[in-house]
């Protein structure tokens, strides 16, 4: 497996982290441009997956600080959904851990087809409600935020659509305090994940600093790109970008001889 020390590797992978960062703040689905990048350079596909969350994970910090003001109102919640991420999360690391590549080969278009379908119907995925009692209980709640925490902590594309399409079902409140318990809980879902496959050898150190160094910047352009670019219109060309993905990994999986 290639070190990617060159600088042209090191270049396109401070490029793909700046990319998939500012997408991520802009419209989403950053991760389509990162990890197919680590792979079409010769990484794994299990080891570029965890090098790639390890590396975004400064992304899900500085999202999650943006809404700092609203921690004191939302610390019982998040305490409640946290225990379930927390153990998901792990959950999710553990199993790609003992997946083998070839069945994560198979893994990733199906992986990215649910990660393009999120960003697709995002909109349909964020139900309206009428006021007073979620229609969602806690424990329905807990079940859920568990099973997307399993989710993210295994790939992880378009889980935080999945978060907010259920604090809006489950949560009080309006769409920047569900987006503050959301970023949190993506905070700890990247955490616990990235912690275990650090310990398990399976991030390539190196190019993870690079790419995190990439997603700093990245973050931080992505302010002055969201007043200049369509939103809608980026999600859609990123929908289209992945639907291509879909067919190359497909290919790779299931047509290469």
């Amino acid at each position: 497996m290639p070190t990617l020390t060159q600088p042209h590797e090191l270049l396109l992978l401070f490029i793909a982290g700046f990319l998939a960062s500012a997408l991520n703040a802009v419209a989403g689905g950053g991760t389509l441009i990162s990890f197919p990048m680590l792979i079409g350079l010769g990484i794994n596909p299990i080891v570029a997956n965890a090098t790639n969350g390890v590396a975004l994970f400064p992304g899900s910090l500085s999202g999650a600080l943006g809404f700092k003001e609203y921690w004191g109102d939302i610390k019982q919640e998040l305490i409640r959904l946290g225990i379930p991420t927390v153990i998901g999360s792990a959950l999710g690391a553990v199993l790609l851990k003992n997946t083998s590549k070839q069945a994560f080969d198979i893994a990733i278009p199906i992986l990215i087809l649910i990660a393009i379908l999120l960003m697709a119907f995002k909109k349909q995925l964020r139900p309206k409600r009428s006021e007073g009692k979620a229609p969602v209980g806690k424990v329905a709640a807990m079940a859920f935020q568990f099973l997307i925490a399993v989710y993210g902590g295994y790939f992880g594309a378009g889980m935080g659509i999945l978060m907010l399409a259920l604090l809006t079902v489950s949560s009080s409140g309006e769409i920047h305090r569900h987006n503050a318990i959301k970023n949190l809980l993506g905070v700890i879902i990247k955490l616990t994940s990235s912690v275990i496959l650090l310990i398990s050898g399976l991030v390539l150190i190196l190019p993870a600093v690079v790419m995190t160094a990439g997603s700093i910047c990245g973050g931080y352009a992505s302010a002055r790109m969201s007043l200049k670019v369509d939103p809608e219109k980026l999600r859609w060309a990123i929908v289209s970008y992945g639907a291509i993905m879909v067919c190359i990994f497909f290919w790779r999986a299931f047509g290469a001889s």
